[in-house]
C-alpha cells in the first residue's frame, strides 16, 4: 500500500474528512480542491498540495474524487487543466461523489476512452463518520480495482462493500437512502399529528428514539426539530438524485414504488415551496402548516 502514490480532489464536508484519515494511516497524500482554502488544513495534517487536477494526477496512481455531482466531477476529470490531460499511465479514479446510475456508466465510458480507470464508490455516514473513518462505502467495479483500492477504503469506512459492476455502488446508496428518506418523510407527517392530537412533545419525542419506530433517522433528525435546527445537514435538493436513481432503477425492472412516491410527493412539495437548501427534515414544516402546529421544544426558536 505505501508504495502507491496516492492523490484526493474535493476536500468539502466529506472529502475533509476522508483525506484526513488517509493521512492518519500513513498514506503519502497529495490533494486538490478549487477552493485553495479548502487545503490548507489538510497542508498543515502533512499533505502535499497540487495546484490543478492535471498536476496531481501526473504524480499518483490512485486518486479519489469527493464532489458534489456530474458537472464537479466531469470538470476534474475531463476540463481544462483536468485529470486525463496530464495523468500517468494506469491512473485508476475511485469516485466516492453520489452521481446519477447513468452519468456514473457515461462517466466510466469517457473515463476508459481517455485511459483511465474509473469506478464509482459511493459514501453513507455524513460528516461526522468521514471525519471518525466509519463511512459505508459501496464500490461498483471490476475486482481488480476493488483489491487495489480496498486498503484504502478501510482506513476511511467501517463497512466496505463489493457492489458488482460499475454503477451497481450508486443503485445500491440509493437504495439506502430512499429507506432512509422514507422514514424522514413518515416523521415529518406524524409528529404534527401526534402533538395536535394533544400528546405531549417531548414524550412523543422519547417514544420515537426509544420505541419499534426508532431509526437512524428518529435519533439524528427529531431532537434537532425539536430545536428547530434546520441547517445542519446536506440540502433536499442535492440529495435528490437518489429518488432519480430509485424510479430510473423501478422503470427498467417494471417495479411498483407507491411508497417510495408518496415520499417522493412530499419531497417535492418542499422543494416547490424553497425549502430545497434546507435539510429533508424541513419537510415537517409543510404539515406544521397545515395543522398549524409546531414540533418544538419549549423555548427554542428556528435556526
Amino acid at each position: 500500500m505505501n508504495d502507491t502514490a496516492v492523490g484526493f480532489i474535493g476536500l468539502g464536508r466529506m472529502g475533509r474528512g476522508m483525506a484526513h484519515n488517509l493521512l492518519a494511516g500513513g498514506v503519502p497524500l497529495m490533494v486538490h480542491d478549487a477552493q485553495a482554502g479548502a487545503m490548507q488544513g489538510l497542508a498543515d495534517a502533512g499533505a502535499s498540495v497540487a495546484d490543478s487536477a492535471a498536476g496531481l494526477a501526473g504524480k499518483v496512481d490512485l486518486l479519489f474524487l469527493c464532489l458534489p455531482f456530474a458537472p464537479e466531477v466531469r470538470a476534474a476529470l475531463f476540463g481544462p487543466d483536468g485529470v486525463a490531460s496530464g495523468a500517468r499511465p494506469g491512473l485508476q479514479v475511485v469516485d466516492t461523489t453520489t452521481l446519477h446510475h447513468e452519468d456514473a456508466l457515461a462517466i466510466g465510458a469517457e473515463a476508459e476512452a481517455a485511459g483511465l480507470g474509473y469506478s464509482d464508490c459511493p459514501i453513507s455516514g455524513m460528516p461526522m463518520r468521514a471525519e471518525d473513518g466509519t463511512l459505508t462505502i459501496m464500490f461498483g467495479g471490476s475486482d481488480d480495482g476493488f483489491a487495489r483500492a480496498r486498503p484504502y477504503l478501510e482506513l476511511m469506512g467501517s463497512s466496505i462493500l463489493h457492489c458488482g459492476v460499475l454503477g451497481n455502488g450508486q443503485m445500491m446508496k440509493a437504495i439506502n437512502n430512499i429507506i432512509y428518506d422514507i422514514n424522514i418523510a413518515g416523521l415529518c407527517e406524524v409528529l404534527p399529528l401526534a402533538v395536535k392530537a394533544g400528546l405531549d412533545v417531548e414524550q412523543v419525542a422519547q417514544v420515537v428514539t426509544s420505541g419499534s419506530s426508532r431509526s437512524f433517522a428518529s435519533d439524528y433528525f427529531v431532537p434537532r426539530i425539536l430545536e428547530g435546527r434546520f441547517d445542519s445537514d446536506f440540502a433536499m435538493a442535492d440529495a435528490y438524485k437518489d429518488i432519480v436513481n430509485v424510479q430510473q432503477m423501478a422503470t427498467r425492472v417494471k417495479a411498483a414504488i407507491p411508497v417510495v412516491n408518496a415520499m417522493t410527493a412530499s419531497y417535492q412539495m418542499a422543494m416547490a415551496q424553497g425549502y430545497g437548501d434546507r435539510p429533508k427534515s424541513t419537510m415537517i414544516k409543510i404539515y406544521e402548516q397545515v395543522l398549524d402546529q409546531k414540533v418544538r421544544r419549549a423555548g427554542f426558536e428556528e435556526t
